[in-house]
């Protein structure tokens, strides 16, 4: 078939799907919707729940025979040497060309929500740290880079990133998500989707839609979220990710929402999706999610109405493996239950994808061009960069940081010395690796304790565990106390162990009752912070943690969000001085532990008041963050003005470094809407600019407002910008505000198209 119009790159891509269709056999069509996960564990004693009841063996020599859609995690399935297993690819690639009478290779995916998950690759900071740097340009430069390794081994589409915005803290996947706040997550999720597709690698927006709002923070529980609550937090930062980053791919979310699992919900993934928002790439099914149409939600009585319901709702691939839309899917088309259209349909939007990655050419090859390095110095220099960036310091009442460089310390907590502390649940060592106990660990991940010696080497530094992240000896704490008092300071370094499905702290299915530190932490930090010695906390987690019964018993705290396999060093380099911290919170920290998790997008019944006793006010806001220099903010933009509701007004405020080394501010924009149709958040954030100031150094930054970033969901569905009295509040924080512009919008209410402006852009002079 080398003259087939189909194989003519000249051709658009249309013309050559449609020559392509009309050559496949039924069998050849649905071979292209699905994936096969070579290796995956079939006894029951895989990677998640319901793994060994969902993965079919099946016979490879002649399942490829019919072509293949997709190769399921050739790297993150277990440790594999990432130049022999691009070799292996390969010849897998070479093996299913071979065999198919059509020569057309499978898309490879893999896992890439905080670096490549593959053996020897680089592990970066988890996704809430990038909320933290409130840096979209460093996450797209991360992004880029990732993409690049996963190009150099074979791989052609990531399953990353993940949109989900914050609504309870509790949830176990809070450590991959960016934030509790949509235009945050939105921003720095589109930057991480114009990295990865700059390398040509075709980024997966995840989970679509309302995953992270599954009822009492429980993994894959029910959604009851609002329809407005849906419109205006759950789904921008896909809008986002789409318009703003040319994401490729989407991958429709385990959740069902008042009743309609995702998977099966034909306005989101239709009507939403592709006929509002224009999207015209592939969807995607989470791992075994056309199956759990039948065996969880129930939805479906057989494998073949799993199938039918979700290619008629528009997924188009089933992942991990075939077990729906291979064999069920062919009968019930062959018996005449599925229409063979939605066969068609899929199949085309899989083949123009594979078309424009060049798979469908014949001078398309498999093998690696180049040598293969997944850490090298450059990544590992941007590892640093992040982690430094992302590590907040939340209080430092005493001054008692930067920690001179002579003192006596004692590092106690069960974090310190355990490189793992530093990774989140899709980090491959976390992942896999901990299946594989006699492994190395494939990358330098050095521990806070070590990097605390190699920081402050002039510095006394003893060390005692005290306790275990999770276990209930408290035998330790005698020691702890008593080393703790012979020093001058005291670092207490506690937090989570990534795990999945129960098998950690912090991670997928590591869902918790309450926000109260794991283990007997808790316990452990009472005893160090009852003794006279001070004691500077540090926390390496996935989530925030209820802090209000130590506030004012810490000398400092020092929050870093898993900082990945360079984040020992930059969080030595904070307590050091050497790095000033820049990093401000992507969710908030909670006063108490038990009833209250809570997000800052609260509308007035959300705050305290007078008629409830349980106050849900933070301890510590969104947004907040300190450093080791100070700054003023001084010639603000006029306090009133008036404009359209179709017109911009720009918003400035000029930022002096007044301390005496150099610093980063993050000026904060948050838009109040003191009267509207239905109830708003109190406040927003619509806009941030991160500026590094030498001392002395002052700059003027312009936030350009728009008020299509005042519009919301109103009580018929329509997305509107309504006139009326607004606030812009130039902050330090969602709570800490500098400069109030009352601005008044004036003319007609405005229903707002699909291409509305989405971003505050942002000028510093």
């Amino acid at each position: 078939m080398t003259n087939a119009p189909w194989r003519d790159p000249a051709l658009p891509a249309e013309a050559r799907v449609d020559d392509l269709l009309a050559r496949m056999t039924l069998e050849e069509k649905t071979a292209q919707l699905y994936g096969v996960w070579v290796g995956a564990a079939t006894d029951g004693d895989g990677v998640a729940p319901h793994q060994d009841e969902m993965t079919s063996d099946f016979d490879w020599d002649e399942l490829i025979t019919r072509g293949l859609g997709q190769l399921t995690r050739s790297f993150g399935t277990a440790p594999v040497d990432p130049a022999l297993g691009a070799q292996a690819l390969a010849r897998a690639q070479r093996r299913i060309s071979e065999a198919g009478r059509f020569g057309i290779p499978a898309v490879a995916h893999e896992e890439c929500l905080a670096g490549f998950t593959a053996w020897g690759a680089t592990a970066y900071p988890v996704p809430l740290a990038w909320g933290a740097s409130f840096d979209a340009a460093l996450v797209e430069e991360m992004a880029h880079r990732i993409g690049r390794d996963l190009a150099s081994v074979g791989v052609h589409q990531g399953l990353a990133p993940v949109l989900d915005v914050v609504r309870d803290p509790r949830w176990g996947r809070v450590e991959e998500t960016i934030g509790e706040d949509p235009y945050l997550v939105g921003t720095i999720g589109a930057a991480y989707v114009r990295g990865l597709e700059s390398a040509g690698i075709v980024a997966t927006l995840k989970h679509f839609a309302g995953y992270a709002s599954s009822a009492g923070a429980r993994n894959l529980a029910p959604v009851r979220a609002g329809v407005r609550e849906f419109a205006d937090i759950t789904l921008p930062p896909f809008e986002f990710a789409l318009r703003e980053g040319g994401a490729r791919s989407v991958m429709a979310a385990y959740t069902d929402t008042d009743g309609v699992p995702a998977t099966a919900d034909p306005y989101l993934l239709t009507e939403l999706l592709r006929e509002q928002w224009g999207f015209t790439g592939t969807v995607v099914s989470d791992y075994f999610g056309v199956g759990f149409l039948k065996t969880l939600h129930r939805v479906a009585g057989t494998e073949a109405e799993a199938a039918r319901a979700a290619l008629a709702a528009g997924v188009d691939v089933e992942l991990p493996t075939v077990h729906c839309n291979g064999d069920p899917l062919i009968e019930a088309v062959r018996a005449g239950d599925i229409p063979e259209s939605l066969v068609d349909r899929a199949a085309a939007r899989v083949l123009r994808q594979k078309c424009e990655l060049g798979l469908l050419d014949e001078t398309w090859t498999p093998e690696p061009t180049g040598p293969v390095d997944l850490d090298s110095t450059a990544n590992r220099v941007l590892a640093r960069r992040l982690a430094e960036e992302s590590v907040v310091l939340l209080s430092n009442p005493q001054g008692l940081l930067p920690l001179a460089p002579d003192t006596r310390i004692s590092v106690v907590g069960p974090r310190a010395a355990d490189a793992l502390a530093m990774l989140g649940c899709y980090s491959f060592p976390s992942h896999v690796g901990v299946n594989h106990p006699a492994l190395p660990m494939g990358v330098e991940i050095p521990t806070l304790l070590e990097s605390l010696r190699t920081e402050l080497p002039d510095a006394k530094i003893t060390f005692t565990e005290g306790c275990d992240t999770t276990d209930p000896d408290t035998s330790g704490f005698e020691e702890a106390v008593a080393r703790s008092t012979e020093a001058d300071v005291c670092v207490a370094v506690l937090g989570d162990r990534a795990g999945l499905f129960g098998r950690g702290t912090s991670g997928e299915g590591c869902d918790v009752a309450d926000l109260q530190l794991p283990g007997v932490q808790a316990q452990l930090l009472d005893a160090l912070t009852a003794a006279d010695t001070p004691v500077v906390l540090v926390l390496l987690t996935g989530r925030p943690y209820a802090l209000g019964r130590w506030h004012d018993r810490l000398a400092a705290t020092v929050q870093a969000f898993f900082p990945g396999e360079e984040g020992g060093p930059a969080v030595a380099g904070v307590l050091s001085g050497r790095v000033n911290p820049s990093g401000r919170l992507p969710v908030s920290v909670p006063q108490t532990p038990g009833g209250q998790p809570w997000t800052y997008l609260q509308p007035p019944l959300g705050l305290a008041g007078e008629v409830s006793n349980l106050d849900p006010t933070p301890l510590h806001p969104f947004g907040h963050g300190l450093g080791y220099t100070d700054f003023t903010w001084e010639d603000t933009a006029d306090a009133h003005a008036r404009t359209t509701t179709d017109e911009g007004h720009d918003v400035s405020v000029t930022v002096r470094n007044t301390g005496a080394r150099e610093g980063t501010e993050v000026v904060q924009l948050y838009l109040h809407d003191p009267v509207a149709s239905v109830t708003r958040p109190d406040v927003r954030l619509i806009g941030y600019h991160r500026l590094t100031l030498a001392p002395g150094e002052a700059r003027r930054i312009t936030f350009h407002f728009h008020p299509d970033l005042s519009a919301f969901t109103d009580r018929t569905g329509r997305r509107i910008v309504e006139p009326g009295a607004l606030e812009l509040r130039v902050s330090r924080s969602s709570t800490d505000v500098v400069h109030t512009t009352h601005l008044t919008l004036t003319g007609e209410e405005r229903h707002l198209p699909a291409s509305r402006q989405l971003t505050c852009r942002t000028t510093a002079l």
